[in-house]
């Protein structure tokens, strides 16, 4: 008994019973309270369910009712701005935007000079296939057949497209199954026509000139196509 507890090995286990003093004083003891390692992950002010809620719509965005408010106030400012104080054609813009609700007078107007440079520089090169996607049948046609008689007689347009430096409405409808607006067109151009042999027959190829036109859109606001036709086309002196 004596050699067991001779001095190695008292310091031995004083520094033992040391060790797990000062372990236990930094680790503590579980109590059986303690919540688990993910919930202490947890800030504690999170709202229940928080990684399930999905919000209809973004914070901030407005409410789909203030947004058809906005769409009709912008609506009515164009239909003033682009009417001119013209009465009837105000109660036009409203019939063809009722009946067909991607309608505001400023993008329609926007499209109808894309599409009038279209057709103009594409009747001029010949290109049927874009013409027919544009066009009506019946105007279509006219056209075609002016496009056949010119490359018969073996003449060839040489042709710039300028600009449009007045455009603006004439009229727009509903007529009960087609929503229709028209349009005139100042355009400025230059144009010359020549025969097989190079020489000018029409127009002058150094001079800008002005044509004016009167078109007149339309589609079926039922139809799943978005595209207007042109349905008639005359030429303004």
């Amino acid at each position: 008994m004596d050699e067991f507890f001779d001095l190695p090995t008292l310091i031995v286990i004083a520094v033992a019973v040391f060790v797990l003093f000062r372990l236990r004083s930094v680790l503590g003891t579980r109590t059986g309270t303690e919540r688990p390692p993910l919930e202490r992950r947890k800030p504690s002010n999170a709202p229940a369910n928080e990684d399930t809620v999905v919000p209809l719509r973004p914070r901030g965005a407005p409410a789909p009712e203030l947004d058809d408010e906005r769409r009709a106030r912008k609506l009515e400012a164009e239909i003033e701005q682009f009417a001119h104080g013209d009465a009837e054609l105000a109660a036009g813009f409203k019939a063809v935007a009722e009946a067909d609700a991607s309608f505001t007078p400023k993008s329609f107007l926007d499209g109808a000079k894309q599409a009038y440079e279209m057709i103009v520089t594409g009747y001029a090169a010949g290109d049927r296939p874009m013409l027919k996607n544009l066009l009506e049948k019946d105007v279509f046609d006219g056209f075609q057949r002016a496009i056949t008689e010119r490359e018969a007689a073996g003449q060839t347009v040489d042709f710039t497209f300028v600009g449009l430096p007045k455009v603006e409405y004439a009229d727009a409808e509903f007529d009960g199954k087609n929503v229709l607006v028209t349009v005139r067109f100042h355009a400025e151009v230059v144009s010359a026509t020549r025969d097989k042999d190079g020489e000018l027959v029409e127009g002058n190829a150094d001079q800008v000139q002005t044509i004016a036109d009167e078109w007149t859109f339309a589609r079926n606001p039922k139809s799943r196509d978005p595209n207007w036709k042109v349905i008639t086309t005359s030429q303004l002196d």
